[in-house]
């Protein structure tokens, strides 16, 4: 082989590790904003931001960023999904779904929503692969969701053992929430809906509930609270846990398929307890850690095709 031969094939290499690298960094930063957004969420609500609060931030923004794109595409079909799907979406994926979420940390500490939701998007999106969609569940799957159950298990005794009655309703919370979920992403599947047109349209929907939020709740309550954390979680909230995560997580999927990116969802309740300890001084407590640690052995398996 001559040096051109060599030279050539070393640069074709190069170039074909470069858009799956780019998919590892855009999957990898989707999973820390998704994080990130977790941990907006505890420290807002103990600033004195509310549930509805935060998810005036979580929309508000993202909507009026995307209302000229989706004038653009129709309005009156909302960009071919059709105003009752969309509602649908909005409910289950939307702002309906955030603000049961939000609550949910009123009542229990960061890690537990932050494992069990995704945890019971996971399982739910398995059961109802099975039943609705009548995708066939392999061996591993099954198996990791039986693991998943476990390290909720351990989750749950925590809230038994040492919260009380406030802890066992913060973790149905977010079992809710992540069935929710599951029952969006099953949606998305079924009606071939894209992730990027679902954010679309759930965001300029939500704009829909503002003029209700400033005329019940009123703005003089979020003003109190201070430009800078204003600004703080409209850019978590908004801005990264919204539609840069969504957009990375698209890139991810285009560079590395949908198998592959499939992992970085299941990073999140690790990156989020490891945020949550270094941003907001909330060090995991060893039950919530061994429950992480099968909970993240349960995604492992639940994401092999075999």
């Amino acid at each position: 082989m001559d040096q051109r031969t060599s030279g050539a094939g070393a640069l074709t290499q190069t170039n074909d590790r470069t858009p799956a690298l780019l998919g590892v960094v855009c999957g990898l930063s989707a999973a820390l904003f998704w994080a990130l957004g977790f941990a907006g969420t505890r420290h807002g609500l103990k600033v004195g931001f509310t549930p509805v609060d935060l998810l005036v931030h979580r929309y508000v923004w993202s909507g009026i960023a995307f209302l000229p794109l989706v004038l653009r595409a129709g309005l009156s079909d909302l960009c071919g999904i059709g105003w009752s799907r969309g509602l649908a979406l909005m409910v289950l994926g939307g702002p309906v779904m955030s603000l049961i979420s939000y609550t949910g940390f009123l009542f229990v500490p960061l890690g537990h929503g932050s494992v069990i939701q995704p945890s019971c998007a996971t399982l739910g999106g398995l059961l109802l692969a099975a039943l609705f969609l009548k995708e066939r569940i392999s061996l591993s799957r099954l198996t990791g969701a039986i693991v998943i159950v476990g390290g909720l298990g351990v989750i749950g005794a925590e809230s038994i053992g040492h919260i009380g009655v406030d802890g066992v309703q913060g973790d149905l919370i977010f079992v809710l929430t992540g069935l929710m979920f599951a029952s969006f992403g099953a949606l998305l599947r079924h009606w071939r809906v894209s992730a990027v047109s679902a954010a679309l349209v759930i965001s300029v929907l939500s704009l829909l509930l503002l003029p209700i939020y400033i005329g019940t709740i009123g703005l003089a309550h979020i003003a109190a609270i201070g430009l800078t954390e204003n600004a703080i979680q409209a850019l978590v909230q908004g801005v990264l846990a919204g539609p840069a995560a969504l957009y990375l997580f698209a890139v991810s999927v285009q560079r590395l398929g949908v198998a592959r990116a499939a992992v970085f969802p299941a990073c999140v309740p690790a990156l989020t307890l490891l945020t949550g300890w270094l941003l907001l001084g909330e060090p995991p407590t060893a039950l919530q850690s061994t429950g992480l640690v099968i909970v993240l052995c349960g995604f492992y398996l639940a994401q092999r095709q075999r």
